[in-house]
């Protein structure tokens, strides 16, 4: 059925806005976000007896789950093969070690890892295992076991696709092309969502579309178009700006990871593309002028390459590997990039420094590794036969790509770019935000802290999701508020964006159509100010510079009410403002009140100390890179953000939440499971 006929079938009533009647559909449930939480959190109501469930999404085939991967990307769970010991606290303990995180949080994501990865296995992401059964693992980054898992780059989206196969086997209405605009609270909840249409024209009866739920589930992303040097996938946008608005608080929003990426197509470049030691080049803006800059600093030959393989397995960018190990790397490429306004290009097809490759010089993990996995045994190879031997789909994934490189015959352009917010929106231990029945799951949810396991984002999205949907199935199952309610709660949003629709297409009418343009501004801004190099200063002065624009947008920006694409990007650019407002006076907070370096963000300090790098460095490195790291000070605590969606947001700093001790005898536990006590 078209999805106007559909809404229109199922539309439970209209909000009359200034001759348009906005349709409602309504659910117990709505599940915004069609990534592999999303459809999780769909998946497991319907389980769970709540088939009350409607999926809304912007674009049904985007988002990072489905996109975006690594040459092994990787799944964290529980240790499930092997004589390795391993258990619910130890893991909870290694999540929790990495700074600021909760630890009632540690202990859900690792005590539901397992539930979360078999529902995986079961719903056919086909994750390895040995003839016995057994789950076999590898390390990852943070990771003091075995616990990693994977099916390859694109992990993440088989898991998409097996879980949309059964929301979609199940009847779950998925409305695509339905951008957030704006969540409707009363008194304190959630009580429904105002999206705008893109599926429409400007001659539909409404470009709007209402829905009326007692529990929206969040799973729209991380914040993704904050910055414009960035691995996420074009599609992926995020949609938090929307729920800060609505008073949902912020929690570690300044808790970011960045790393290296290949610009076009974007793609992780970590694993067996470092591990391969490529040549790191730089050009002018034209690509001529080409250069190896990272000898400048690295002159000795088996550091150089030593410190390129080990990006393969500490490819996010860590203020702690910066002065004297791997992450000294991402900040060369960030001055050549950043500071002298070069491009910086991995070549496959020649090796580092000299023309005969020598892997006597690594170091022993290095040579131990490349011995084990053949490349010594190739003798004098280049990086492109290394990478082909070691881990053949990794060539062809950039092969097959749209716009496609040959790694043998072409070089790849990298940037240091934002990968994944560690933190976000707060959340307690069922991923129940502050504002009632709303539960935000995946990177939109603030559940990590500073540091974290590679592959703990997806089972983190995973047990977030589980956990929402078995709340809501025990403790939420009422019907939504009555109509007449829900029209006067959701009248005021649903005003202002269609004013804000209407004033914008006529200033485009009037002139021309801006949203490229400011699109393009904010997101640069952001990632020259304010992003994996960052000082008190700059952050200020993207913070002027955003709020000014944030504060002016509704009355200045134009857009083609004619053009889907338009109308989109005006509501999108929206909200990517409002996050970038709040996030900027986080990072101007985190810095007042004694945040230094640390995690994946290095806060320069020209006043500070430059660690000494190493005796062999012959350049130091500029006056930006001064800084002081936080030796773990505020590890122990959480930055909370407040806002009204109005002034200025407010800002604490809490002390995180303790692993729970969970020593009630057998007997009590059954006790109040039978009797749904141990859901608050």
């Amino acid at each position: 059925m078209d999805q106007s006929a559909w809404i229109d079938e199922h539309a439970t009533g209209h909000v009359a806005v200034d001759g348009q009647q906005i349709p409602v559909v309504s659910a117990n449930t709505v599940v915004v976000g069609t990534g592999a939480a999303g459809f999780c959190a769909a998946d497991r109501l319907v389980m769970l007896g709540q088939r009350d469930v409607v999926m809304v999404t912007d674009k049904r085939r985007a988002g990072a789950s489905r996109n975006a991967g690594s040459d092994k990307q990787t799944y964290y769970k529980l240790t499930l093969s092997g004589a390795e010991p391993d258990s619910v606290r130890e893991m909870a303990d290694t999540l929790f070690s990495g700074g600021s995180m909760d630890g009632d949080i540690a202990l859900a994501e690792a005590a539901w890892s397992p539930r979360a990865f078999f529902h995986l296995v079961e719903s056919g992401v086909p994750f390895p295992h040995n003839a016995s059964g057994e789950y076999v693992g590898y390390k990852t980054d943070h990771d003091p076991r075995q616990r990693a898992t994977s099916v390859g780059p694109y992990t993440s989206r088989t898991m998409v696709e097996r879980l949309e196969a059964k929301v979609d086997s199940a009847g779950v209405p998925v409305l695509d092309l339905c951008r957030v605009v704006d969540l409707v609270v009363e008194d304190g909840r959630a009580v429904g969502l105002l999206c705008v249409r893109l599926d429409v024209n400007e001659d539909a009866p409404s470009r709007f579309l209402l829905l009326r739920c007692t529990n929206l589930v969040y799973a729209t992303g991380g914040p993704a178009g904050m910055y414009a040097d960035s691995v996420y996938p074009n599609g992926q946008w995020g949609a938090n700006g929307a729920a800060l608005r609505a008073g949902v608080h912020g929690k570690n929003l300044t808790e970011w990871q960045f790393g290296l990426a290949s610009v076009r197509p974007r793609w992780n470049v970590s694993g067996t593309y470092m591990q391969a030691l490529p040549r790191f080049v730089s050009t002018d803006a034209d690509g001529n002028d080409p250069r190896e800059f990272l000898t400048d600093f690295l002159p000795d030959y088996g550091d150089q390459l030593t410190r390129i393989f080990l990006k393969g397995y500490q490819w996010p960018f860590d203020v702690r590997k910066a002065p004297e190990g791997s992450s000294l790397v991402d900040l060369l490429v960030y001055q050549e990039t950043k500071l002298r306004g070069r491009r910086v290009w991995l070549d496959f097809r020649s090796n580092p420094v000299q023309s005969d490759f020598d892997a006597t010089q690594l170091s022993e993990e290095a040579y131990r590794y490349l011995d084990a996995t053949g490349v010594v045994g190739l003798g004098n190879s280049t990086p492109i036969q290394r990478l082909q031997h070691m881990n053949r789909p990794a060539y062809t994934f950039y092969l097959e790509r749209n716009p496609g490189v040959d790694l043998e015959t072409d070089m790849l352009e990298v940037a240091v770019c934002a990968q994944h917010n560690n933190g976000g929106l707060e959340i307690d231990q069922w991923w129940h935000s502050n504002v009632e029945g709303f539960f935000p799951v995946g990177e939109a949810a603030g559940a990590h802290g500073v540091y974290r396991p590679g592959g703990a984002a997806l089972n983190s999205g995973q047990v977030g999701a589980t956990r929402a949907a078995s709340y809501i199935a025990q403790a939420r199952r009422d019907d939504p508020i009555g109509s007449d309610a829900f029209a006067a709660a959701a009248q005021g949003v649903a005003e202002r964006a269609v004013a804000l629709l209407a004033s914008a297409s006529q200033r485009a009418a009037d002139d021309e159509d801006t949203t490229d343009a400011v699109l393009t501004h904010i997101r640069r801004v952001m990632s020259d100010k304010a992003g994996v190099v960052r000082s008190k200063a700059s952050v200020a002065e993207a913070r002027e510079e955003l709020s000014a624009l944030w504060r002016d947008y509704e009355s200045t920006i134009a857009a083609d009410a004619g053009s889907r694409r338009s109308v989109s990007r005006l509501f999108l650019i929206r909200d990517i403002l409002t996050s970038q407002y709040v996030y900027l006076h986080a990072m101007e907070h985190y810095v007042a009140t004694g945040g230094l370096s640390r995690g994946s963000v290095l806060y320069s300090d020209p006043d500070g100390d430059l660690p000494r790098l190493d005796a062999r460095v012959t350049e130091p490195l500029p006056e930006l890179f001064r800084l002081q790291l936080d030796v773990g000070a505020l590890d122990d605590v959480i930055q909370v953000t407040r806002w009204d969606g109005a002034g200025e947001p407010t800002f604490d700093w809490r002390a995180r939440r303790p692993i729970p001790e969970q020593t009630e005898a057998f007997e009590n536990t059954w006790r109040s499971y039978r009797e749904n006590k141990n859901i608050g």
